[in-house]
């Protein structure tokens, strides 16, 4: 199947190519976001591969289906930029990776975890200019705080294990109550008990119309006061500004994002040598007690890998007109 790759960096295509070995799939990479904008690019294509940042409108899946686009892959998990209903409407078929890596996520979650409480990214900069004093870097410790875990699919469950071994009372909120979790002794409440009582608050939730800004001015001020938070899920799971309230008030003891709801524009490029007219995502950097990184939770060796041959697996399906277990 003839396939354009939009938003490919070097290491997508290294990953497809060797995984596309012998070659089943016509595979062409574009450093290029697909929107309604770019989606004539894909003209002499069966199919499309996108990533997060892409943007698959109505009008855009109307205009691939014009050019003869049968599919749209997406080589993710989570769906948010795609109107899918609106793709299905014009025969496009839509598939996903519902799972590359649980473990890479959740282990980059406890990286920031760990991170933030340790104060690792201040302590790093410091030596590098010949500080060397701890004040300022005392951490609380994870053994006996109250971890609570904001999803429990595939990735939260991991992070509750991860949590549980490190010695921390684990609350957890989901619709799906998972009884190995509960088994290891976490407890499943609902959001108000997990706001009131977690000092480390985990979101690894999907975005939906429902968990939309779920972290808002409301939820932070039921949260205990130093809370940390750390948001590995999507980006506008949080109100970014109500963040920042609650970091200036000093209620949102510290703060670890790997997603931010505004960072289409910035994430995934190298932006080092221009101004950041975010000034939203410009605030946060100003502040002692926020690790940022830019969404590469997801990125480790085998989670590229697995995210490459559900791809081709799920084009394989599609090109050979078989129910495709991955499609939406």
């Amino acid at each position: 199947m003839r396939t354009l790759m939009f938003s490919a960096k070097r290491y997508d295509q290294t990953t497809f190519d060797g995984c596309n070995q012998p070659p089943r799939h016509e595979i062409e990479y574009l450093d290029v976001r697909l929107d309604e904008r770019t989606a004539d690019l894909a003209i002499g294509h069966e199919a499309v591969c996108i990533f997060v940042n892409d943007l698959v409108t109505a009008a855009t899946s109307a205009r691939l289906a014009e050019l003869g686009v049968r599919v749209i892959a997406l080589r993710c998990a989570g769906y948010n930029n795609v109107d899918v209903d609106a793709a299905k409407e014009v025969g496009l078929a839509v598939v996903r990776v519902p799972a590359y890596s649980p473990e890479a996520v959740a282990e980059h979650t406890l990286a920031l975890i760990l991170a933030s409480d340790r104060h690792i990214h201040r302590a790093h900069h410091r030596v590098r200019e010949g500080n060397f004093a701890l004040d300022g870097l005392l951490g609380r410790g994870l053994h006996g705080a109250t971890a609570g875990v904001v999803g429990t699919g595939r990735i939260g469950q991991h992070v509750a294990r991860l949590l549980v071994a490190f010695g921390c009372t684990v609350l957890a909120h989901d619709p799906i109550v998972n009884g190995e979790l509960v088994a290891l002794g976490v407890e499943y409440v609902e959001l108000d008990e997990l706001w009131a009582n977690a000092d480390i608050v985990a979101l690894t939730c999907p975005l939906t119309p429902e968990t939309f800004h779920l972290v808002d001015g409301a939820a932070i001020e039921r949260m205990e006061p130093g809370v940390m938070l750390v948001n590995t899920g999507r980006g506008a799971l949080i109100d970014t500004a109500a963040v920042i309230d609650g970091l200036k008030s000093g209620h949102i003891g510290s703060l670890a994002l790997d997603v931010y709801e505004e960072e289409g524009p910035l994430f995934f490029e190298d932006r080092s040598a221009e101004l950041i007219r975010d000034d939203v995502f410009a605030r946060l950097l100003t502040f002692p007690n926020v690790l940022l990184t830019a969404h590469q939770a997801f990125f480790t060796e085998p989670a590229l890998r697995s995210i490459a041959e559900i791809t081709l697996a799920n084009l394989d399906d599609i090109a050979a007109g078989r129910p495709c277990p991955n499609e939406l």
